[in-house]
């Protein structure tokens, strides 16, 4: 698997096939994102959900939290969340996204990992709650963990990027159609990351 992104970088869009990524290593400075994610871990309502696999029920291996400008619940992965009224720490953020991308993001997922055990597995986030070309915007937070992409019918076309402290990845296009995405566990002992993932809910 081909590390996708050089690591001294201001900005970086690489030519993929069917799908668009943008990636920018120092969106929040090491202050913004220590803040951040201090904040966040310590008053975010992290709860744990139950997911079923091939009909059997496990916790879900890390820690989630949703906030929505609209109360409606969200459903993904077969699992329902209520979600918390939109902060306005939350809300700066999508303000500070749209200055580069003009996307207009309602929804915030927040997922806490724990640990090199907590994990998500392959999937791609096709919701029909997010649109036909739905675009998120992931800020990542505390450890550097590897993000891996691999496109469902050109086998060749597998990448993986290691996810920097205040650093933020934009998916668009048509990448949640033809692409999944995972953040594979890992046996290094490693500390906590907070990844942010923006999105438009209808």
């Amino acid at each position: 698997m081909l590390e996708l992104f050089p690591q001294e970088v201001k900005t970086f869009i690489p030519k993929i096939p069917n799908g668009e990524l943008h990636y920018y290593p120092a969106f929040l400075n090491a202050k913004q994102a220590d803040n951040l994610y201090y904040e966040l871990y310590n008053t975010t309502p992290w709860q744990e959900d139950k997911i079923t696999v091939f009909g059997k029920t496990y916790d879900q291996p890390r820690l989630t939290a949703l906030y929505a400008l609209d109360p409606t619940p969200y459903t993904y992965s077969n699992i329902t969340i209520h979600p918390h009224p939109m902060t306005k720490k939350l809300l700066d953020l999508i303000h500070k996204i749209k200055d580069i991308n003009a996307h207009d993001f309602n929804a915030v997922l927040l997922n806490l990992y724990r640990d090199g055990k907590d994990s998500n597995g392959w999937h791609a986030d096709n919701e029909k709650e997010l649109g036909q070309k739905p675009v998120i915007a992931s800020i990542s937070l505390g450890e550097k963990r590897y993000f891996h992409l691999k496109h469902r019918t050109l086998k060749e076309q597998r990448y993986k990027i290691k996810l920097k402290h205040g650093s933020l990845l934009i998916m668009g296009g048509e990448i949640q159609h033809y692409w999944l995405h995972q953040i594979p566990k890992t046996t290094k002992p490693i500390s906590p990351r907070i990844n942010l993932t923006f999105r438009k809910i209808t």
